[in-house]
């Protein structure tokens, strides 16, 4: 397979599946939309392996987080998360796997820290095993692992300015990432629980009178999205510190997936008892509008 076929498949996958990160990469020129769509089709396939849809449950979207309910089927899925540490560890060697062969490719056009995929592999290996989170603190490792490890790989993508101070820039990536993952488990809250799944702090819970199953007042319940999502906020006013220091494409690609999320958050804020019953959605036609918005002000 050669690593234009490689990347057309993972252009198709990001097309198909990212449907609120794709509204960004579309913005990248060719060859970092390319690298961008090699690395999500990997994290998806990541997420696909601790994804509680694989044991029949129905799938809770595209761009959503590594889910499952209890650890049934975890050393499974173990044992398929190694295999991609494995074929990560030999990426010289791809053979026909499309997501590898594009990835080897990338690796060699941009400065990729692999490691942070190792990360991404130990967060989906504790939704493997059922972690739990006991403080904010311990969530937001959950949150590094999985999201911000994708900020720091997007940031290798990205075209940055010259004078950028690079441990700054990789920790407001972080953030930002932090920030799309505490959005996407405020909107989950429900799909979650469903699955056996409760990402909200246990401490918070018990603060609010919230029992470790969601069981309580409702109004305490809201008290808790709430405070997440103030703090979602923090992040999102650190992590967008970013963008000026990104070419135009590059600020409106991270900009229109922030930008997304945000209004999200947004949503979620306005009415937080919805997502108590449902998952907040944005329509196309919001997301197709923050993006152009994105595009500009990455222009200006």
């Amino acid at each position: 397979m050669t690593p234009a076929e490689a990347y057309a498949y993972c252009e198709r996958l990001t097309r198909h599946e990212a449907r609120n990160f794709a509204y960004g990469i579309r913005l990248l020129e060719r060859e970092r939309r390319a690298a961008l769509s090699a690395i999500y089709a990997l994290a998806r396939r990541v997420d696909d392996i601790g994804d509680a849809a694989r044991d029949g449950l129905p799938d809770a979207g595209a761009d959503a987080p590594p889910r499952v309910g209890a650890a049934a089927g975890a050393p499974a899925r173990l044992a398929e998360l190694d295999a991609v540490r494995h074929a990560l560890a030999d990426l010289d060697h791809p053979g026909d796997d499309p997501v590898l062969v594009a990835l080897a490719d990338a690796t060699r056009r941009f400065p990729l820290p692999l490691g942070a995929f190792e990360e991404l592999l130990e967060g989906c290996e504790m939704d493997c095993r059922g972690s739990a989170y006991a403080t904010f603190d311990e969530l937001v490792g959950y949150c590094q692992r999985v999201a911000g490890s994708i900020g720091r790989l997007s940031l290798a993508v990205f075209g940055v300015r010259e004078a950028s101070d690079a441990a700054v820039l990789a920790r407001q990536a972080d953030d930002l990432g932090i920030a799309l993952q505490l959005t996407n488990i405020l909107r989950d809250i429900r799909e979650d629980q469903a699955m056996g799944r409760v990402y909200l702090p246990k401490e918070d819970l018990e603060r609010f009178g919230v029992s470790p199953q969601l069981e309580g007042d409702r109004d305490a319940l809201v008290a808790v999205v709430l405070l997440l999502a103030t703090r979602a906020r923090g992040y999102y006013r650190s992590g967008l510190g970013l963008l000026p220091a990104l070419d135009h494409r590059s600020a409106a690609c991270a900009g229109a997936m922030a930008g997304i999320y945000r209004r999200l958050l947004a949503r979620i804020e306005t009415r937080p008892e919805e997502v108590l019953e449902r998952r907040v959605r944005l329509s196309s036609a919001e997301k197709a509008l923050v993006a152009g918005r994105a595009l500009l002000l990455g222009r200006a």
